[in-house]
């Protein structure tokens, strides 16, 4: 018999820290290991009982639920959910998810608390959701054998939204070191936390993971995620790709746009480009997926089973441009059998 998800509910208010214990523990499947009531508290319980998932309150005293995130290892960490009253895309939210939480909740107010009850069966099903990423992620899964280039693939781009955090973290670390050819990614998240999330990322990974620089030479074994607030582009020169950064130019709604990413590098490297498409709100990458389809590159999505959000994934399924699919946990494989 498969053991139960077992779940830290984080909160400062002892009202909601009853409800959401008592809806997850009514749950088959689900103990609730243990209560903590600020981000000190949630630390010392998390070290004490290892849980599966964390439901973390993001707002309370001495240390908020970002100070938690901040503080939880890039391998081997529970999967957090967050839950607070502010919405997946506010500031808040965008940072929690920048931050390392898989998926965010939204709360009612602190004056309509008795509403708590009504988000029990949505809490559940991302709570298990969460437990079932983070089994998929585990660092015991083998890693992918060491792999030769391609003639045929000079490029990886990707892209991703809502989710995209933690779906980068589990592509970059499933990579060899000797992964042959450079990747550039562009993630919807706000300026000011790329750099971060990129060191994480690089601590946990063979590949060195970096915030893009501008005018910078990409190499094999290297990723370089767009600066949020700022689009990246690809040039080649002499047959070399570079990274361009554009600050101050607008594409559609988001800044870095995985259109612009994706278009840049069809233009300058046509057939040579693999693009990758996760989880994500949204169409973004959509008409750049096109871009490379048109000049004879490839495309590879995320399947929806592991997506937090399939939006941008669905897009391009639909439109028929994807060559394959597979969840997070196999997109390494999958890409490297692309550039091999």
């Amino acid at each position: 018999m498969e053991r139960p998800i077992r779940v830290l509910v984080v909160d400062d208010s002892a009202f909601a820290r009853k409800v959401l214990r008592e809806v997850l523990s009514k749950q088959p499947g689900l103990e609730v290991v243990d209560i903590a009531r600020d981000g000190l508290d949630a630390l010392e319980k998390i070290a004490e009982h290892r849980p599966d998932v964390v439901v973390l309150d993001l707002v309370m005293p001495h240390l908020d639920g970002l100070g938690v995130l901040r503080a939880l290892p890039a391998t081997g960490a529970p999967a957090v959910v967050a839950v607070s009253i502010s919405d997946a895309q506010s500031e808040l939210g965008q940072k929690a998810l920048a931050y390392g939480a898989v998926d965010l909740v939204q709360k009612p107010t602190s004056l309509a608390t008795d509403r708590l009850y009504e988000l029990s069966n949505e809490l559940v099903r991302r709570v298990v959701a969460a437990a079932a990423l983070r089994r998929l992620a585990s660092p015991e899964c083998e890693a992918p054998p060491s792999v030769r280039p391609s003639p045929g693939t000079s490029l990886v781009v990707v892209g991703a939204s809502t989710g995209g955090p933690q779906a980068l973290t589990r592509l970059f670390t499933s990579l060899p070191r000797d992964f042959p050819v450079p990747i550039v990614a562009a993630l919807h998240i706000p300026p000011g936390y790329t750099d971060a999330l990129a060191r994480r990322i690089d601590e946990a990974s063979a590949v060195s993971v970096k915030e893009a620089l501008d005018d910078q030479e990409l190499a094999p074994g290297l990723v370089v995620l767009a600066r949020g607030g700022t689009n990246v582009r690809v040039e080649r020169r002499a047959g070399r790709p570079y990274a361009r950064i554009e600050s101050g130019h607008v594409e559609g709604l988001h800044r870095p746009s995985v259109d612009l990413l994706f278009r840049s590098a069809a233009e300058e490297f046509g057939a040579g480009v693999l693009g990758v498409v996760l989880t994500g709100m949204g169409s973004d990458g959509l008409e750049g997926a096109r871009a490379i389809h048109a000049a004879g590159g490839r495309l590879l999505v995320e399947s929806e089973s592991s997506c937090v959000v399939y939006g941008m994934p669905r897009c391009v399924q639909e439109a028929g441009l994807a060559l394959g699919e597979a969840t997070i946990d196999k997109m390494g494989e999958l890409l490297v059998r692309h550039v091999s």
